[in-house]
């Protein structure tokens, strides 16, 4: 598919998303208008001559032009109007319809409530959502089964060339081979005379030409796409000259992410001031997903400090009126990217226990760099109960509002602790934003070894998504009013 073709698609379906959430809108109306009429009359009802009024108001056209607005802006953000054709895992494109299409309603829900719109009730959220999910997931896995289908009996083909002929080359090749479905055709390799050709040509792959007949080639063959598989260290200018002889022809050049051997980390082309680059990464929280989890932390967090005041004002008394010292007590913490600040707890030791901490060493319990102590005698008994309930942990709070933590997250640990690491792995925790709960608390806490804990908190950045996040505050509820593993 050319250029313009796939333009034209891709806009054709943001028209398409619009009309169809234009559509799941008037249709969500309709259905509300009906309930509203057909129900027993009660204080709060409305009447369909009310309803009517509503749709009609000045305020409300607006609020629905910045929702069209800021619906096609959610649906753009989570990459729905990207080109699809390398990727043949239609569930990734389902999901994130189903991400955006949750995203969206929940704004209008929010829009309702602040506006105080009320057609948009329960029922009306519920028919919209459903309205806007089952034809945007029929449609697109239609499209993907009538392109596949295409594809597959030699129609809309790409022709692809593979520069280099080393393993990851012909591995490359062998995979978009296997998936007939994406549309694409080898027109052959081209490489250099090296020691591995002998060993390329027992592939049955043919050796379009040399390196420095590739422009010559370019010229009197059709070619779509160049795929750049030669070794970025070793054959550096070669691989410069090749991608100018495209940029020249207009031809377009993909770079494999396994270029570098990497294990770990995403690439993403982004731009920076104006010049592309390519963006290594091995963490997922960025873009539109991170900016919901700190609106959550916000929030929720903001919500929390109100409806607690009062546990608060109680335990700062009680810990003033049971020990010697403040109510708070302040720590060195390492967060994003290993920046200092401090973490707010109430305190629930005696005043002097890190200096005493040195002393009792010896009787550290856990493995790794990590220091605790089940009995520890610096505790206090208020101190002991405020621990076994986290209630020492809602100072944190305030931290998650200024931004250096979260309420998910791998816990912040003291300088001394992070002394300790002595596998550079373990630091890659240190690439998302600490927080009050994680893995870590809902399987044990202090009941786990160090290397677990590590291991838990690798699985949190690699696997990490909002419902992941609401999956772990769901189930640090229990595991707070259990105390499993508190110390």
């Amino acid at each position: 598919m050319g250029t313009f073709r796939r333009k034209l698609l891709l806009n054709t379906f943001k028209i398409f998303d619009l009309v169809l959430m234009l559509c799941a809108f008037s249709t969500a109306t309709l259905v509300a208008l009906r309930i509203a009429t057909s129900a027993p009359r009660h204080p709060d009802a409305l009447s369909l001559t009310q309803l009517l009024a509503i749709r009609i108001k000045v305020q409300n056209l607006v609020l629905l032009v910045a929702f069209v607005v800021i619906w096609h802006v959610i649906f753009s953000a989570v990459g729905l109007y990207e080109s699809k054709r390398l990727s043949s895992r239609r569930r990734y494109e389902m999901i994130d319809l189903f991400k955006a299409t949750t995203l969206g309603t929940a704004f209008l829900a929010v829009m309702a409530l602040i506006f105080q719109i009320a057609l948009v009730n329960s029922n009306f959220v519920i028919v919209f959502w459903v309205a806007c999910v089952v034809p945007g997931l029929a449609s697109r896995l239609l499209l993907r089964y009538v392109l596949a289908r295409l594809r597959t009996h030699h129609r809309n083909l790409r022709c692809m060339l593979v520069v280099g002929t080393n393993p990851r080359a012909v591995a490359f090749a062998r995979r978009v081979e296997s998936k007939p479905e994406l549309g694409y055709r080898i027109v052959g390799f081209a490489d250099s005379e090296w020691n591995g050709l002998t060993e390329f040509r027992r592939t049955g792959y043919p050796l379009a030409c040399g390196l420095e007949d590739f422009p010559n080639l370019l010229r009197r063959t059709v070619v779509d796409e160049v795929v750049m598989g030669l070794p970025v260290k070793s054959c550096y200018h070669q691989a410069s000259r090749i991608a100018a002889a495209c940029e020249e022809q207009g031809i377009l050049v993909r770079f494999p992410s396994s270029i570098f051997d990497l294990k770990l980390a995403r690439t993403k082309a982004e731009e920076f001031d104006g010049d592309p680059v390519i963006t290594l990464s091995t963490g997922s929280l960025h873009d539109w997903p991170a900016a919901v989890k700190r609106a959550i932390d916000l929030l929720v967090s903001l919500a929390l400090i109100v409806a607690l005041a009062p546990v608060y004002l109680l335990t700062a008394v009680l810990i003033k009126l049971t020990s010697r010292g403040p109510v708070f007590f302040r720590q060195k913490r390492l967060g994003l990217n290993k920046r200092v600040f401090y973490i707010h707890k109430f305190r629930t030791m005696v005043v002097d226990a890190e200096q005493r901490q040195a002393e009792l060493e010896k009787l550290n319990e856990v493995s790794g760099p990590v220091f605790k102590i089940k009995n520890d005698p610096r505790i206090t008994p208020l101190g002991r109960f405020l621990r076994k309930t986290s209630i020492d942990e809602l100072p944190q709070l305030f931290n998650v509002v200024k931004g250096e933590m979260s309420l998910v997250g791998p816990r912040p640990l003291p300088v001394r602790d992070y002394e300790g690491f002595d596998r550079d792995w373990q630091r890659r925790r240190f690439s998302v934003r600490p927080g009050i709960t994680c893995l870590w608390q809902i399987n044990g806490r202090n009941s786990i070894p160090f290397e677990q804990w590590m291991e838990l908190d690798m699985e949190y950045i690699d696997k990490w998504s909002l419902w992941l996040d609401l999956k772990i505050l769901y189930r640090t509820i229990p595991a707070v009013l259990k105390g499993s593993g508190a110390a």
